[in-house]
């Protein structure tokens, strides 16, 4: 590990691992995000080296005053034969909340970059609803300087409404986007096995050589764990951090 530093409200746990990886946890100490906060996160992966981030908790986007957004920014470079899992828990949106979240991958070589970005609108059990809230989600994905994958989700107003309908979210609750940037190979064997643990409610392919994507819809938090913790460890290879078991 090297040129490590932290500043404001973000920290990094790093628990001990008998394996070789990397294991590190992101904490806010904040307690979540409001309008107004900015937290930007750089972190490389170093030839043959193997780094897995992941959160100690559901990330809380909090109410913000009008006119103010949260922004949450995130930088990622895997060097050649070297590996990154993006494994952050939920991001829970709630009642006006306004979140613009970007983030960048640069992959050189062969390698290997595994992402999920869970995100609850609303806590299920606590009978929450989100009827005003904006939220832009952005990744991006650069492989030796060409890009390869792009993807923007754009909410904004009543989210229950929005997702009620048949051809946004069809009452769902929570969902998930997971990416898998491996080789041709790797992507066209795991997309078999991954299809087989999905409900219907989600799909996966391969959308390019090397690119394997998931979208998947629920309706809380808790269905949404059911299916995406066996796919997140069968495309991990492992189990996960042990921060998403708590």
């Amino acid at each position: 590990m090297a040129d490590f530093r932290t500043s404001g409200c973000m920290k990094m746990l790093f628990p001990r691992s008998p394996t070789p990886d990397l294991t590190a946890i992101m904490l806010n100490t904040a307690g979540g995000i409001t309008g107004g906060d900015r937290i930007a996160l750089t972190a490389r992966a170093r030839e043959g080296s193997h780094l897995r981030l992941s959160t100690q908790a559901a990330e809380r986007i909090y109410r913000a005053q009008p006119g103010e957004t949260g922004k949450v920014v995130t930088r990622l470079s895997v060097q050649d034969g070297a590996r990154i899992d993006w494994l952050p828990q939920e991001t829970i949106l709630f009642d006006r909340a306004a979140l613009d979240r970007q983030l960048r991958v640069d992959l050189t070589g062969s390698a290997r970059f595994l992402m999920v970005e869970p995100l609850i609108l609303g806590r299920a059990a606590m009978g929450e609803t989100v009827r005003n809230a904006r939220l832009t989600d952005r990744v991006r994905v650069v492989r030796d300087d060409i890009p390869v994958f792009a993807d923007t989700m754009r909410l904004s107003g009543d989210l229950l409404e929005h997702m009620a309908r048949a051809a946004t979210g069809g009452g769902a609750g929570a969902m998930a986007s997971v990416l898998l940037a491996t080789s041709e190979s790797e992507a066209e064997t795991l997309l078999a096995p991954v299809r087989a643990l999905l409900p219907d409610t989600a799909g996966a392919s391969v959308i390019r050589p090397g690119l394997l994507y998931l979208r998947l819809l629920a309706p809380d938090g808790f269905e949404l764990r059911k299916t995406l913790i066996p796919v997140l460890q069968r495309l991990n290879g492992a189990n996960l951090p042990r921060t998403w078991m708590i």
